[in-house]
């Protein structure tokens, strides 16, 4: 009954506790928030991923408002501890996703890390990025018994639709 109790009651915690304490949390999110400007991909813990992925997207959603919004350059400022980003941000990133109304970034989970710990690890990146794709590129091999068989019934309707042309 206590473990029960205990998983459905969140006690006021809202977010991820990762760190020493939330000046913590938020610093090591800036420093990951800034390496991904910077580099528009990123390797790190499953959670951690998941955690920056919405500030991500809030900054691309405030960046899309223009440098000349003062809420904007503060959300910039803020979050991105290098401040030579701050013109990428602006002149790069939002007017890639200008035409996009959400869904900046995306995840893709990776093998867990092979040392002591076996984290679960995460790949998290700008789409349009100018990387290759995490995703393999999928071939129709043609010689496979299924497509075989679907490309002879494809010919077999063609003819069939034919003859009654």
């Amino acid at each position: 009954m206590r473990l029960t109790l205990q998983m459905l009651i969140s006690h006021g915690r809202v977010a991820r506790r990762m760190g020493l304490g939330p000046e913590s949390r938020i610093n090591m999110l800036r420093n990951i928030l800034t390496g991904l400007v910077r580099h528009e991909r990123i390797e790190t813990t499953l959670a951690r991923a998941d955690e920056v992925r919405f500030y991500a997207e809030k900054l691309v959603d405030y960046a899309k408002k223009g440098d000349t919004d003062e809420k904007a350059m503060k959300m910039a400022s803020f979050w991105l501890t290098e401040k030579d980003l701050v013109p990428k941000l602006f002149k790069v990133l939002a007017p890639r996703f200008e035409p996009h109304s959400h869904s900046y970034t995306r995840m893709v989970r990776i093998p867990n890390r092979q040392n002591l710990d076996r984290a679960k690890m995460a790949v998290l990146e700008y789409k349009g990025n100018p990387f290759p794709s995490l995703y393999p590129v999928r071939k129709e091999n043609d010689l496979t018994l299924i497509n075989q068989l679907l490309k002879g019934y494809r010919e077999e309707r063609a003819q069939q639709f034919a003859a009654k042309l």
